[in-house]
């Protein structure tokens, strides 16, 4: 996706929302017939049934005839599609959009000439319903345009992004491989040594936060207090978001460019960000503890680390077991918690190997990507057969 700032005037911008608004009528009414449906009954409207609706609506009702039916199909389109990654079971059941939330449309079958640049920071596009709106000319579009998607996020800018998959990023050849160790105080240290953090909030801007989200615990709701305290909360929720992803982008172009093969760890992070709380029958434990670490694992951006280098990298990043990655020592293969000693050192209480925590675990997952040494030493538990490296000295007896 490319996406653009769109710099809609307060007129556009109201047809803009109506469009929003139609698209998440039509979706809201296909989850609604969906959740009727129970094993045993006719299957639930599929997405041609749903059209023919849709046309029968817009004959009855004046207001939504008014929007753009390429609008409201393609809302349509991304439900089925939603609901086939579901089955599929890729992704979670589609659930309700709320207004304020999730803002945006969906527009297919566009003309090459239905995109245009006016100058050097200013481009523009057209609109069904709406004509020409604006947009920063922040790069160029990529050609062969089909289709774009409308967002507008909670505090209030428009995005336009448009479909078209760039071309991967060539790799250097010079047979490179690095090691990527992922955590919560380092968000990623590479097996160079190097060590990686995403830009945060500031202090001072942390403090702000603080502070806004008492005020907002203190305000009546519905009221317009409220509502700016909200803004002011998300505009520094979209400050922090934007240097986050800023982060990824330069970090995975940075490691596609440097790098012929980026050796990760296969982490399952939908289960490790799942909350402790329990049930009302059994209540978990350590609660407020995980809800800090599931917020550090959010905030580093982990999986859209990796994605982003499968996108820009393909066929060049290999996922490994994290397993013991980080107790073995790369020394000498030892395996230790002991060795362990902080969140930051590591000390082998086999050979004496002293190294940074995340560097070592890293040059583990280089290791174990490149084929030049096993994660964990001694194999698996319970009897298994053991993973060891060939030894020179037997291999030349004749």
């Amino acid at each position: 996706m490319s996406r653009y700032r769109l710099q809609p005037s307060p007129g556009q911008e109201r047809a803009l929302l109506e469009h929003c608004a139609h698209a998440r009528f039509v979706w809201n009414l296909a989850v609604e017939q969906h959740a009727h449906w129970k094993a045993g009954r006719v299957s639930a409207p599929g997405f041609a049934e749903h059209c023919r609706q849709l046309t029968e609506a817009r004959a009855a009702f004046e207001w939504l005839r008014a929007g753009s039916i390429i609008v409201q199909q393609q809302a349509l389109k991304d439900f089925a599609q939603a609901m086939a990654n579901f089955f599929g079971k890729t992704h979670r059941r589609p659930t309700w959009r709320r207004r304020g939330r999730d803002e945006g449309f969906r527009i297919v079958a566009v003309k090459t000439s239905e995109v245009r640049r006016l100058s050097r920071r200013v481009g523009e596009l057209r609109v069904p319903k709406i004509g020409w709106v604006r947009f920063r000319w922040s790069r160029a579009v990529p050609e062969g345009v089909k289709s774009y998607r409308v967002t507008r996020d909670a505090l209030g800018r428009w995005h336009v992004a448009f479909a078209v998959i760039p071309d991967p990023i060539p790799a250097p050849g010079t047979g490179a491989v690095v090691g990527v160790d992922r955590g919560v105080t380092v968000a990623a240290a590479l097996s160079t040594g190097e060590l990686l953090t995403v830009p945060a909030l500031r202090e001072a801007e942390q403090t702000r936060l603080r502070r806004l989200r008492r005020k907002l615990a203190k305000a009546k709701r519905g009221s317009n207090r409220r509502g700016r305290v909200k803004q002011a909360i998300a505009r520094l929720r979209a400050r922090e978001s934007d240097r986050r992803k800023d982060w990824v982008e330069k970090t995975s172009t940075d490691l596609a460019r440097r790098f012929d093969v980026i050796a990760v760890e296969d982490l399952k992070i939908a289960a490790m960000t799942r909350s402790a709380k329990g049930s009302m029958q059994e209540l978990g434990r350590n609660v407020r503890q995980k809800a800090g670490l599931n917020r550090g694992i959010l905030a580093n951006g982990w999986g859209a680390l990796v994605k982003r280098l499968e996108q820009k990298a393909p066929s060049r990043v290999r996922k490994v077991n994290p397993r013991y990655t980080s107790q073995t020592c790369n020394g000498c293969g030892h395996r230790a918690a002991e060795s362990r000693e902080s969140q930051s050192r590591f000390r082998c209480v086999a050979c004496g190997w002293r190294d940074n925590a995340d560097v070592n675990a890293a040059k583990n997952v280089r290791d174990t990507a490149a084929g030049h040494a096993v994660a964990a030493r001694g194999g698996l538990p319970l009897g298994e057969p053991a993973n060891r490296e060939p030894q020179r000295d037997l291999l030349l007896v004749e």
